[in-house]
């Protein structure tokens, strides 16, 4: 048989997390705080006022952690670092336990023979720098570079994929436009200032690596494509103003050196004129481009929805996800293609891709199915495929996330995880979803076209993900380990 389904040889399966949301013990062993500290603990910004002062305590379970990425058979584990434990105050002195907590990370991925992929920068600017401005402040591009410059030095021994940031656009929407986020401001004047600041930080790491790196960097941006509601010159504007916002914003300037000329039209007097030298240093020649896929827009134009004068349109008869997202795999393929097309096809590595759907607080007699999930992941996966046959240069996949975390705002109350966590016990359960993702990995993509798995490398025995199928029994449990996945 022919299997219709192989990913080319060398594709890279991995699954993704961010330091805030999983690690807990924020301010242990001498780290400064972040500035999702400080939002997470004012009254009314996240979900039932919970925090990332526990999260999944990963920071005091990271070896039981990688035991289950192991488990899972990851070939790849995507994390972040937290630049305010290893440098509390954002810049100067080093802390000595908090950079050695990200050394021995690496090293017990590797022993498991995982490869670590990491960002820089996933959201958790240190307070210290907030307090002078921020992603306000043109100064941060150098103490960005000074960080950056510090783990190159620490860990591109070891570390050979690493990430400038992760989804500038959701930092400065959120952050500094909508105030949904850290560090809360909202003012249509600074968001295209800390974007701008932004970019200008991920060229100037860049440039640091360049210098003395050995191995590859990148940018992680998320992509939505923006689809017009209708025909309608309006909403093909909308769409279009839509697009440039959120893709175009960050990918024009590293490629063209250039911002969208729709950028004015987004913004308007809260436009600024950019320096052109800016655009030398954030036109750095990257090695790759992260992609973060969730969604698209169905878009229709709104005058009063500043700044881009555009609102989705809800899709009847769509599949959403608990955070209100279309499942919509055709957008993943559509997104991949248009940055192909555009951006002279670089290597892109989806660096998230996932849904939140309902999972149980609990994992009642230590299984939890959730076909939803395994139906997400079947039709994304299939698109990645499709478009790699067309030519597309992707070399990777990490599934978003490797843990039920603080999905941010919403707190603990979205569950994107492929591996359950009960956040009262800390007890991780594999779900459903992860035992499928193990046989795509096992069998490099062929199981997502019917073809049964290959023997796992470590079990000797095949796994499939519902009850009635080889390897469980009629209740449910793991005949094939014969226990629960836990880190207790």
């Amino acid at each position: 048989m022919i299997n219709a389904i192989e990913f080319p040889k060398n594709f890279l399966w991995g699954a993704s997390t961010s330091a805030y949301q999983i690690e807990g013990s924020p301010l242990a062993d001498g780290a400064g705080p972040s500035i999702w500290q400080r939002f997470a603990h004012s009254p009314g910004n996240i979900r039932d006022g919970d925090t990332g002062d526990v999260a999944c305590d990963h920071y005091r379970r990271a070896a039981q952690d990688v035991a289950l990425m192991r488990e899972i058979g990851l070939q790849a584990y995507r994390f972040s670092i937290s630049w305010s434990r290893v440098m509390p105050s954002g810049r100067g002195a080093v802390n000595p336990v908090g950079i050695g907590f990200y050394d021995q990370l690496v090293d017990s991925l590797l022993e498991q023979g995982i490869k670590p992929m990491v960002t820089l920068f996933h959201w958790d600017l240190p307070e210290a720098l907030d307090n002078q401005g921020g992603w306000l402040n043109r100064d941060i591009a150098d103490w960005f570079a000074d960080y950056a410059r510090v783990m190159f030095d620490r860990l591109d021994d070891r570390v050979t994929s690493w990430a400038t940031l992760n989804e500038p656009w959701v930092v400065s929407d959120g952050g500094y436009l909508n105030g949904t986020l850290a560090p809360g401001h909202h003012n249509r004047f600074e968001a295209p200032i800390a974007a701008h600041n932004l970019m200008r930080a991920h060229g100037a790491a860049v440039k640091v690596y360049r210098e003395m790196g050995r191995h590859e960097i990148g940018l992680v941006v998320n992509l939505e494509p923006k689809y017009p509601a209708s025909g309608s010159a309006a909403d093909e504007e909308a769409a279009a103003r839509g697009h440039a916002y959120m893709n175009g914003q960050f990918l024009d300037p590293v490629f063209f050196g250039r911002y969208p000329a729709k950028m004015t039209d987004v913004y308007g007097d809260a436009w600024p004129a950019w320096p052109a030298q800016d655009f030398a240093l954030i036109a750095q020649p990257l090695d790759f481009i992260g992609v973060n896929y969730y969604t698209r827009s169905v878009t229709r134009d709104e005058p009063t929805a500043l700044p881009v004068r555009a609102v989705a349109v809800r899709q009847p008869l769509a599949t959403y996800t608990e955070t209100g997202w279309e499942v919509y795999a055709k957008g993943l393929s559509d997104t991949l293609e248009w940055v192909a097309a555009r951006y002279g096809n670089p290597p892109v590595y989806i660096t998230e891709n996932g849904a939140a759907f309902f999972d149980p607080p609990v994992a009642e007699g230590g299984r939890v199915h959730d076909p939803l999930r395994i139906d997400y992941y079947q039709k994304h996966l299939r698109a990645i495929h499709e478009v790699i046959q067309k030519g597309v240069d992707v070399r990777g996949y990490c599934a978003w996330s490797l843990l039920d975390n603080l999905e941010w705002a919403h707190g603990f109350s979205k569950r994107f995880g492929i591996v359950h966590v009960n956040f009262a016990t800390q007890e991780r359960t594999l779900k459903n979803s992860a035992y499928f993702y193990r046989e795509v990995i096992a069998t490099n993509g062929a199981v997502l076209d019917g073809v049964p798995a290959r023997p796992s490398p470590w079990t000797g025995a095949a796994m499939w993900t519902e009850p009635g199928h080889p390897g469980f029994t009629s209740d449910g449990s793991d005949t094939l380990s014969g226990r629960r996945s836990t880190s207790e």
